[in-house]
């Protein structure tokens, strides 16, 4: 049986499966290797992806996901008093609200690999024209969410990560070591281009490796084609115990 992938978040794990999206690539990297399953769900916080969890992770299950990225933050960090007040969560509750997350992963299975992504940086000048192409004259002059407001909660996860010895990216810091990032990585102050889902794979990618998650050294579900004897088809069949 395949091993599984689970991307758990937000909007933009929910959008990873479009052309060019990070969660499409690591589906092309794992082929026949593992299933990626996307469990991304646009504009939900951490509160509220606390009442996923056994659903998505029932405790007890036989075959629970070899990794999960949990990539939330980005709505929580919404600012109260402007356009997005709603999903604003504060910072402590934010952190909390990881914590839990990670302990349930923990508990549904000790083996698996945890990884916390941080909220992306913001680029307020985007999100600001991204209002006023949505509300027009009715768009508020402030943003609904700043880059420093967002990094505190990118060291909130990092911090939560250390605590509790989980694996990391710190999208946050790492789109910000390149220039003019926040139209190279972001569509509108937000979201991911395709070059910003690149940055998502590879950073991804790099802690599967490193964990023993590489693709190329994983096996395959079933042999490969040149492997099966058209004089004998089931001969290698029963010798991977598939008969």
């Amino acid at each position: 049986m395949r091993a599984e992938i689970v991307l758990f978040g937000d909007s933009i794990t929910e959008q990873s499966f479009k052309y060019g999206g990070w969660g499409a690539s690591l589906t092309d990297t794992y082929s026949r290797k593992a299933d990626i399953v996307v469990r991304g769900y646009g504009g939900y916080t951490t509160r509220w992806a606390l009442f996923l969890l056994h659903h998505i992770f029932p405790l007890g299950s036989t075959t629970p996901p070899v990794a999960t990225t949990v990539f939330l933050g980005a709505n929580d960090a919404a600012l109260p008093g402007r356009t997005s007040e709603r999903q604003h969560v504060p910072l402590e509750e934010y952190k909390e609200n990881l914590r839990k997350i990670v302990c349930h992963l923990k508990e549904c299975s000790p083996t698996m690999l945890i990884v916390l992504i941080t909220p992306p940086p913001i680029d307020e000048e985007g999100r600001q024209q991204y209002a006023t192409s949505v509300y027009g004259e009715k768009a508020m002059a402030a943003p609904e969410r700043t880059n420093e407001v967002a990094g505190n909660y990118a060291n909130e996860c990092v911090e939560v990560a250390k605590e509790l010895g989980v694996s990391l990216v710190n999208l946050w810091s790492k789109m910000q070591e390149t220039q003019g990032w926040q139209k190279k990585f972001l569509s509108d102050g937000l979201h991911l281009t395709p070059d910003g889902n690149r940055v998502v794979y590879e950073e991804v990618v790099k802690v599967f490796n490193g964990a023993s998650l590489c693709a190329s050294d994983m096996p395959s579900d079933f042999p490969h084609h040149s492997e099966i004897d058209p004089q004998n088809p089931a001969k290698v069949f029963q010798e991977r115990g598939l008969l």
